[in-house]
Parts: C-alpha cells; structure tokens; sequence
C-alpha cells in the first residue's frame, strides 16, 4: 500500500478515535469497541514487531480515558516513514 495512502487511513484512525470527546455518553461505550479495533488496525497498516507494539500502545491509549487526543496511528506513520527512513540512511553513510 501506497505511504500516503497509509498516512490518510491514519489521520482517518486517529480522527475515529476522538468520538469519545465529541459525542457525550455515546463515547465511552465507543471505546470499548474502538480499543481493541484501533490495535488490531494498527497491526495492518504496519506489520512486524513495530506493528504489534504500535497495536498495543493504541489498544491501551483507546482503552484509557482522556488519552484519546493522542493521534497514535499518525505517529507510528511518522515513525515508520520519516524517522526510521533517516536512521536508515545515517546508518547505511
């Protein structure tokens, strides 16, 4: 899948997992099924040992409250695709 395909899944994850702070009642029941869909998400978008770390760090920032505003999947993106290619890239000069 394209990088910046990824990066708009993300930003669309991410937005998701705000319901919580906009609809009053309705959103903390929303968590109870986003958690473990947003760690399971996270887990496709980006495989291998980052991707399942990445899948239980969000599974737990769903599952708490108040940690909601904290935009994972566009962090991992930003991980995956900016930092990781840099440290490649010093690494390999």
């Amino acid at each position: 899948m394209n990088k910046y395909k990824i990066l708009g899944l993300s930003l669309l994850f991410d937005a998701i997992g705000l319901v919580s702070f906009i609809i009053p009642g309705i959103g903390e029941f929303s968590d109870i099924v986003w958690a473990p869909l947003s760690g399971w998400l996270m887990t496709k978008l980006y495989r291998g040992r980052q991707g399942k770390i990445a899948g239980v760090i969000s599974l737990v920032e769903e599952a708490l409250p108040g940690f909601d505003v904290i935009p994972t999947f566009t962090l991992m993106w930003f991980y995956t695709y900016i930092l990781r290619k840099e440290r490649e890239t010093k690494i390999k000069s």
